[in-house]
């Protein structure tokens, strides 16, 4: 059997830190049954609603997916009804509510633009939702359509986690990353986590519940771009910070192949990170099937605190 993307990636010990999929907020809609490559457009969802709700999404922050319970996927075409969440990511606005949805064409009366901003207040009027005040959400990418990796790995990891009665775990269509399968994010902080094993993945639920984040594994916090994600994580090891909104990025300057990223602390502390984009060598497939390559990687140069003279300059 030939080499998957991911055993090539953990084998060349490929550096997950500023890999995670990007979005402010996640709109996230139950879909039993199964999906294929482009899930919203390629499952039993209306496939024109999956391209109006991909066209209302487009440039607002918010990124849609679909989930489904761990397990067997019967090929069902109507589900009664089916768990909407929505959760903002960034920090100083966290928040994940819930609802349930009997027609999911209700999801095209959103706000996506609020929904982008934090505001949730059309997805609580359109869809009956509230806070959700269950145990943090576990979306592991299982989507086999789109590589062979999220599959072979991810839906046994997902198996394994709500059979050992982790709640909050799902299936989910698309998180980026193949090479780093099995791949999960964590809600409602949105960080995400590469090469994800059950037990770490645990450890990672509970310091969530506890309002704290894990940066073992840590691909990044979607709420920023790379650069930002990679300069994140970089402080919080510097600094041994681990509560999870006590850190934003509040500018990036420059541009491929160089950022410098400012990274602020809630007590007011500030740190300039250099981020610098290199290669990944030797080339290797950014996923299963595509042709060598040498994925880009965010690699944190410098790291140094700000005093108060450099902050008011």
């Amino acid at each position: 059997m030939s080499s998957t993307c991911s055993t090539l990636s953990r084998a060349l010990h490929e550096p997950v830190a500023g890999t995670a999929a990007t979005a402010r907020t996640w709109v996230l809609l139950e879909q039993p049954g199964p999906w294929g490559a482009k899930a919203l457009t390629s499952s039993h969802l209306d496939p024109a609603l999956g391209r109006a709700l991909e066209a209302a999404a487009k440039g607002t922050g918010v990124r849609i997916a679909l989930i489904r319970r761990p397990g067997r996927h019967a090929d069902s075409r109507m589900p009664a009804t089916r768990r909407v969440y929505v959760a903002h990511t960034v920090p100083g606005n966290v928040r994940l509510h819930s609802a349930t949805a009997t027609d999911p064409a209700r999801l095209l009366d959103l706000d996506f633009p609020g929904l982008g901003r934090g505001d949730a207040a059309s997805f609580d009027a359109a869809l009956g939702g509230a806070p959700h005040d269950g145990d943090p959400l576990a979306l592991v990418c299982t989507n086999g359509k789109r590589d062979r990796c999220c599959a072979l790995l991810g839906r046994p990891l997902a198996a394994e986690l709500a059979s050992s009665g982790v709640e909050g775990v799902w299936e989910v269509t698309h998180l980026g990353g193949h090479r780093f399968s099995p791949t999960v994010l964590v809600l409602p902080y949105g960080y995400a986590y590469g090469r994800a094993e059950a037990h770490a993945v645990k450890e990672v639920l509970c310091g969530v519940r506890e309002g704290r984040i894990v940066t073992d594994g840590c691909r990044g916090a979607s709420a920023w771009e790379r650069p930002g994600q990679a300069a994140e994580l970089a402080v919080r090891r510097a600094v041994r910070e681990d509560a999870a909104e006590a850190l934003s990025v509040v500018r990036t300057e420059g541009a491929a192949p160089h950022w410098t990223v400012t990274v602020a602390h809630v007590d007011g502390r500030r740190w300039r990170v250099d981020v610098a984009q290199g290669a990944s060598q030797p080339p290797r497939p950014e996923s299963c099937g595509s042709p060598l390559g040498s994925p880009a990687r965010m690699d944190v140069v410098d790291v140094r605190a700000l005093t108060p003279a450099a902050m008011a300059g």
